[in-house]
């Protein structure tokens, strides 16, 4: 029987850390750490995430604020905010929600955003950082950051001997695992959409991160015996059995199947979607940190008991 990786547990233990950093910023300094999230347009998808974002915020003690514009915005629009919370002091964070409107550029509009302030790690400042092991000063982009907590409460930080294998070469995903994975010393392989006879490739994998977009892709005799699977799929699809018009999440992992197999793995929902929310949070307040000139090993050492829960599934 595999063990359940407890996304939502170990989300809830970074966060707890993340109130106390930031207890400790304010006492010392008098600093609160401040995020601004930016959406364009009506995307409801998009409402909600940011909404989630801006209750966890809150909920840190943080200083949030959230600029709603308007579909119609232009690119200029966009730019120019963007200028205007780079330059303010009680903004350390700056997040703006994608997908934005086809008329705005949005490779442009990311790397707009001050590195010290690119929260998301979407900068290439901050993915150079990380390609090139500079971790500790970089901003890491949340959602690969998330998955790497989980694998360490699974397999512990050293990853030397084991193989890992990442399904998907996103930047948002894929290549920033798979450079997380490197500085833990697996070896790593990266495999996609024209990678020939992937089921092959992911039979040799200790650890898999599935991160391709594609509904229970991943079958269970894909898994190794005692394998470590992280999903970080969210697919909506029908659910005739709840009834007309219904739909159910999940991942791109089989996960009935491959629970059979795996010796510990991720849900969807309730596995790495928590974690991308409070990675993000842990990086607005490391923000802060540095912005108040204090020692970034500190605010580490203030987050290094982070492990998830992991419990029999």
């Amino acid at each position: 029987m595999s063990k359940l990786i407890d996304g939502k547990a170990a989300a809830q233990s970074v966060i707890e850390q993340v109130k106390s950093a930031t207890g400790v910023l304010q006492h010392e300094t008098g600093t609160v750490p401040g995020i601004a999230v930016v959406i364009v347009g009506e995307d409801p998808a998009s409402k909600v995430y940011v909404a989630s974002k801006s209750r966890m915020a809150k909920e840190c003690g943080f200083h949030s604020v959230q600029h709603d514009l308007s579909t119609e915005s232009s690119e200029v629009d966009l730019l120019t905010l963007i200028g205007i919370l780079n330059a303010d002091p009680r903004v350390h964070g700056i997040l703006v929600q994608l997908p934005l409107p086809p008329h705005i550029d949005s490779g442009r509009i990311l790397q707009a955003i001050a590195p010290e302030k690119d929260v998301d790690g979407f900068t290439f400042v901050n993915v150079g950082k990380l390609g090139t092991g500079e971790i500790a000063s970089a901003f890491v982009p949340c959602t690969p950051a998330g998955c790497m907590i989980l694998l360490e409460g699974a397999r512990g930080r050293d990853l030397s001997g084991l193989s890992a294998v990442v399904l998907g070469r996103s930047n948002i995903v894929g290549k920033p695992i798979a450079n997380l994975l490197l500085a833990a010393h697996a070896t790593v392989t990266v495999a996609h959409s024209r990678t020939k006879d992937l089921a092959a490739i992911c039979r040799a994998a200790d650890i898999l991160v599935a991160a391709v977009g594609r509904p229970e892709m991943v079958r269970g005799d894909w898994i190794k015996p005692g394998a470590t699977v992280i999903d970080v799929g969210i697919n909506r699809v029908s659910a005739p059995d709840k009834g007309q018009g219904k739909t159910r999440i999940v991942g791109d992992v089989a996960y009935a199947e491959a629970s059979e197999w795996a010796g510990a793995i991720t849900p969807v929902p309730g596995g790495v979607g928590p974690m991308t929310i409070a990675m993000l949070m842990a990086n607005t307040a490391k923000a802060a940190w540095i912005a108040s000139g204090l020692e970034i090993a500190d605010f580490d050492t203030l987050l290094c008991d982070r492990g998830p829960c992991v419990t029999p599934s």
